[in-house]
């Protein structure tokens, strides 16, 4: 018997239940792989109706007169084993997002072993995830990434975050989204949020310009050693963004923009693309593993500039 955490209305329970139903097996692990990636799919479909939602609110202001944007889904395999489902949408308040999931498994090139915990000795690996990058319309409104993942070689852990990339200066904006990870991440750790701010700081640099991508956020990597204390950990961190980030759209999404304003957006936008190519180690990690490349390259905006 294993227990499979039931999800309703916000809340979470633990029920007793027979792993059969699920795998065909009496295997743990198999059943926290299932949980895990379940989860992933139900956070993505509530995104994209939250997103889908938006797009139909804006009635009057910028962009109003376009009709409201649609996700497009498109499903991938990856030739190793797994794949996943890309989730576009282009629209009149996002001009591109997208919340892509995926569960690839295999064994990892010989290049790459060694570089992953866990596979010094065995190059076997499953990892399923969440992945949302938004580019907005109006420069009034701040790009976002959030990805959550859960990954298991001989090791079994979390990683993820969210972070907030502002096109103009908006400390409200910034100051709610850093209140509403720093509450999600006290509610489980008292030390949380100062190491994970910390991490984001550190990992979301750009050493080239000396900057950083944006204001930062959470950042979190090979949480391990309770398993159902991390997994409730990441689904809040999803559950989080899924009420800041719309909050934070709609407060700034028909407000009149400037043309100086767009400008600065996009080579704010210019900015994200070089970390993304050169640094993100989520980029680095769908390419050596075989991934789709539309689905890793989904974080790039639509148009940028480089002055």
């Amino acid at each position: 018997m294993i227990y499979k955490i039931i999800f309703f209305e916000g809340k979470r329970d633990l029920k007793e239940e027979n792993s059969s139903s699920w795998t065909g097996q009496k295997d743990a692990e198999n059943d926290t792989k299932i949980i895990a990636r379940d989860w992933f799919v139900e956070l993505r479909d509530r995104l994209c109706s939250v997103f889908e939602e938006i797009e139909g609110e804006l009635k009057d202001g910028p962009n109003s007169h376009f009709p409201p944007g649609k996700f497009t889904k498109k499903d991938w395999q990856r030739e190793g084993g797994g794949g996943g489902e890309i989730s576009i949408m282009r629209g009149r308040v996002f001009e591109k997002v997208g919340v892509n999931i995926s569960t690839v498994f295999g064994v990892f090139d010989e290049k790459f072993r060694g570089s992953i915990p866990g596979t010094e000795k065995d190059p076997k690996f499953w990892a399923s995830g969440i992945s949302v990058v938004a580019h907005m319309c109006s420069p009034l409104v701040p790009a976002v990434h959030m990805n959550t993942r859960h990954i298991v070689t001989t090791r079994s852990w979390f990683g993820g975050g969210s972070d907030l990339t502002p096109m103009v200066t908006n400390e409200i904006d910034k100051e709610d989204f850093h209140a509403a990870m720093k509450q999600v991440c006290n509610s489980h750790s008292p030390d949380y949020y100062e190491r994970f701010k910390k991490w984001c700081d550190e990992y979301f640099y750009l050493p080239h310009r000396a900057e950083a991508r944006g204001v930062g956020g959470i950042f979190f990597d090979n949480l391990e050693g309770n398993w159902e204390k991390d997994f409730c950990f990441t689904r809040d961190v999803g559950l989080t963004f899924l009420e800041i980030f719309p909050k934070i759209v709609r407060r700034n999404f028909r407000q009149p923009w400037s043309e100086s304003q767009r400008e600065q957006q996009l080579i704010r936008r210019g900015r994200y693309v070089e970390f993304n190519l050169l640094h993100d180690r989520g980029t680095q990690f769908g390419l050596k593993t075989g991934g789709n490349v539309e689905a890793i390259l989904m974080s790039l905006p639509p148009i940028a500039k480089w002055p």
